[in-house]
């Protein structure tokens, strides 16, 4: 098989997990987000520790820690990327998975302002338009729940904030969310003990099937973060950005063909404008990949002759 077809295959499967998170975390409705984003924690890292040891990366660790350039980095992200996850358990046990959806859809154009306000970077004509249109639906989807989609927003922000602080440190992905890992871990082992102590601990009150499900939770962290890693070397970034979408677009099935959440006039015109804004700018970012492609080979074409 091609490596870009496998590689394909890898990302696929990655995005099409993630998409499917709302329908695990259903099943662990017993408990509260808190608990759950602490069992998360603990056993991503016990499961990223044994890939550590499997994989022998504890140089590549070593090295991270090193380094406080990079270090400092992922730290920030380890408690950025807990609030992502804290937020969405919550959102999904509330009932709120098709705004958990509008929050990575929009990701993607936050990523995009991240990179004019921090990264200084230019943006074409056709991003400002994508960026408007978004803000747009933000600000009707605001009128329309007479409040903020707060879950979109905090999703947005802490998944975005948090591409931008890995991207700083330049890590791998499993030597990355070690360090993350066992950034939070004793906050998180913390929580579990306080729990138990005040007799809120439910993960051991449901069943071992409910348990195996709760111990579970640090296989299926690793597993698309592993196919994402083993996508990206293999396909073009262009390729990668357009898979980006099967998670929310499953998501937002998720909430309303399985989950039954309401979708209002308003809150369709949202997602519409939404969705508008998402092809403009992926429009936008194949045409500009096509430019460069021709002048890359364009180059190469005069230095030969």
């Amino acid at each position: 098989m091609p490596e870009q077809r496998r590689g394909f295959i890898y990302g696929f499967a990655a995005y099409l997990i993630w998409g499917l998170f709302p329908l695990y975390w259903k099943l662990l409705d017993h408990s509260g987000a808190i608990e759950l984003l602490a069992h998360r924690v603990l056993w991503s890292l016990v499961t990223i520790a044994i890939l550590v040891v499997v994989l022998r990366k504890f140089g590549q660790v070593k090295a991270l820690l090193r380094e406080p350039r990079r270090r400092w980095p992922l730290i920030v992200a380890a408690f950025l990327i807990s609030v992502n996850w804290g937020t969405y358990i919550w959102a999904v046990n509330h009932g709120r998975v098709v705004e958990t959806s509008l929050g990575y859809f929009i990701t993607p154009l936050f990523t995009v302002l991240l990179g004019v306000v921090v990264l200084k970077e230019r943006l074409r004509a056709l991003q400002w338009v994508a960026l408007a249109v978004a803000f747009v639906a933000v600000a009707g989807l605001t009128i329309e729940n007479g409040r903020p989609p707060w879950v979109a927003i905090i999703l947005t922000f802490s998944f975005g904030l948090y591409g931008l602080t890995k991207k700083q440190a330049g890590a791998g992905a499993i030597e990355g969310m070690a360090i993350e890992s066992a950034t939070v871990a004793p906050l998180a082992l913390a929580a579990i003990v306080v729990l138990g102590a005040q007799g809120d601990s439910t993960v051991t009150h449901q069943g071992p099937g409910y348990l195996t499900l709760v111990l579970l939770t640090g296989p299926i962290t690793a597993v698309p973060l592993l196919l994402f890693g083993a996508s990206a070397t293999r396909v073009s970034m262009t390729t990668l950005g357009l898979l980006n979408y099967i998670a929310p677009i499953m998501q937002f099935v998720c909430g309303v063909l399985v989950f039954h959440e309401e979708m209002s006039s308003m809150r369709w015109a949202g997602f519409g404008l939404v969705w508008l804004a998402l092809v403009i700018f992926t429009i936008d970012s194949m045409n500009r990949r096509r430019r460069t492609i021709a002048i890359e080979r364009a180059a190469v074409t005069a230095s030969a002759v």
